[in-house]
Order: C-alpha cells, then structure tokens, then sequence
C-alpha cells in the first residue's frame, strides 16, 4: 500500500547487465594473417617451383585461418545468443513474480484493511443499534475475508501450476469504478464517486485508474480509518486526472503502517503510461493525484 511517509524501494525489476558479444576472433585471424605476409616478404624462395610451394602452403594456411574463425564465430555466436535468451527469460521471470507480488500485496491490504476498519468502527458503536451494527459489521467483515481469501487461492493455484494458463478475466475500466467505492464505504469509510465525462479513454489508462482509486481508498482506510474521502476522475485537457482526497484520521483512530510496496507498484503502472503520482497532505488529510496523458477522444465512453 502507499506509504505516507515515504516511497519503498520495493517493486522494482532487479537491473542486471544485457549480455554483449565480445569476440576477439577476427582480430586473432587477422593477426595470424598479417603474420604471414610479414614471413613472406622476408624469406627467398628459389622460382619457379619454391615459389609455388611457398604460395600454395600460404593459401592453405590462410584458409585454415579463416576456415578457424568462421567455425569460432558461429560458436561464439550461438553461446551469445543462449546467454541472451536466458538473460531475456530471467528478466520477464522477475517482472512476473513482482508482478504478481503487487496483486498478492493489494488483495491482502484492500481485504484486511476493510476488515480492520469495519471491525474498528463497530467496536466503537453504542445505543440501541449497538448490536445490529455489531452483526452487520461481522456479516461485512466475513464477505470481505472470504472475498480475499478466495482470490489468494486462486492465485496460489497458478503459482502451484507452471506451463498452465492463468484464469482469464475481464481487466477493470471505469464502469468498475462504482464497485470499487462501494466496497471502501461497505468498510465504513464514507466514500464519494465523482467521475465526468472523459470521452474515450485507452483500456491501460482505464487499469491504471481503477489501481490508482483503489490503492488510494485502501491508504485512506488504514491512515485515517472510518473518515470522509472524495474520489475525482475528470479530464484536464489531454490528461486524465485522478484524485482521492481524505479529511484526515477519524477521532480516535490510530494509523496503521503498511510494507510501503503499494506506491512504488502504483507509480511503475503511472510510468508506463508517461504520468505523474504526487502524494501530499492537505490540511489533516491526504490527497493522491495521479495525472495520466491520455488525448481526449469521442465523447460517450463511460
């Protein structure tokens, strides 16, 4: 999750160095051949039949030469181009065990952060409703908890299961946007949507977006607990602009620290679309805005 206080050095795909071909090859052949002429010019052959002899040894020798270096260079070759492909596979392998970190990460803070809140919340209710509050929270908590848990597994299947395909399912868009809020006030965070008409949005920006909302909603819910927060998605000329702004930590409430993972995954996804991911706080609350280029396209798109 996003750490207010500072950005994790985690998430990051290790940088390792690109394989390079380095072959000394030609340079060695070309040294033997040079070597050759120099021994020619300086030894006297008697003609017409020495002179050949001496000819017809230097021509199969320069052939053996280069016969010896293309053989070398192939070999060379074929060594670079293996060294390169496993450089290349270990390369996507980091990418897709951070990959799927980042997912592990945000379905284990999402869901225990919803059920920390909820839980909070309603320790905290008296009066009357007291005990239905109580048995509304508990039936909340277990559907967050068996959401999450549900999602874990289905992820450790895949991890359990090389060469197999991963579940497919639909990628996240704006129409999903509505889903996720209500999933922060079914916590207990008084969340409210506003989205505008933004026109056609590419589906990476729609991903990044529906990300950005929920990693932000998730901060609010472990910074600043049962508190009031405002989710904005608007077009700002060529940009999309999304924006989750809190009122700062319900009275009472104690912040909880996170593992500091979420902004570092948070800002590789507003990377990749060429963005921005500011982080400030705004009186006693917090604002993430993430600014995303995205030129604006023909209006009707939800």
């Amino acid at each position: 999750m996003c750490d207010r206080d500072g950005e994790s050095r985690l998430g990051r795909v290790p940088k390792t160095d690109r394989p390079v071909l380095r072959s000394r090859v030609w340079l060695v052949a070309g040294g033997l051949i040079v070597a050759l002429a120099l021994v020619l010019s300086t030894v006297g052959v008697d003609p017409p039949f020495g002179a050949m002899a001496v000819l017809l040894g230097a021509a199969v020798f320069a052939a053996a030469v280069l016969g010896w270096a293309l053989w070398r260079a192939r070999q060379e070759r074929r060594a670079f181009e293996d060294e390169l492909t496993a450089w290349a596979a270990e390369r996507a392998a980091q990418a897709e065990r951070l990959r799927i970190a980042r997912d592990l990460h945000d379905l284990a803070s999402h869901g225990l952060g919803l059920v920390t809140v909820r839980a909070a919340a309603a320790r905290t209710v008296t009066g009357p409703a007291a005990a239905t509050e109580r048995a509304a929270a508990l039936a909340d908590i277990e559907r967050t908890a068996r959401a999450a848990t549900t999602e874990l597994r289905r992820m450790l299947s895949v991890l359990r299961t090389p060469g197999e395909g991963a579940p497919l399912r639909p990628a996240e868009a704006l129409a999903d946007l509505p889903r996720i809020v209500a999933a922060a006030r079914a916590g207990g965070v008084e969340a409210v949507l506003e989205v505008t008409d933004l026109g056609e949005v590419s589906a990476g920006t729609q991903l990044t977006v529906c990300a950005i909302v929920r990693e932000g909603l998730t901060n609010t819910v472990r910074h600043a607990g049962p508190t009031a927060v405002r989710v904005q998605v608007a077009r700002a000329g060529d940009d999309v602009l999304a924006t989750i702004t809190d009122d700062g930590p319900a009275p009472g409430w104690a912040p909880h620290a996170g593992a500091g993972a979420g902004i570092a995954g948070l800002r590789e996804r507003v990377d990749a679309l060429r963005g921005t991911l500011l982080g400030e706080r705004v009186g006693d609350g917090y604002r993430l805005t993430a600014r995303l280029p995205e030129r604006p396209g023909p209006a009707g798109t939800p």
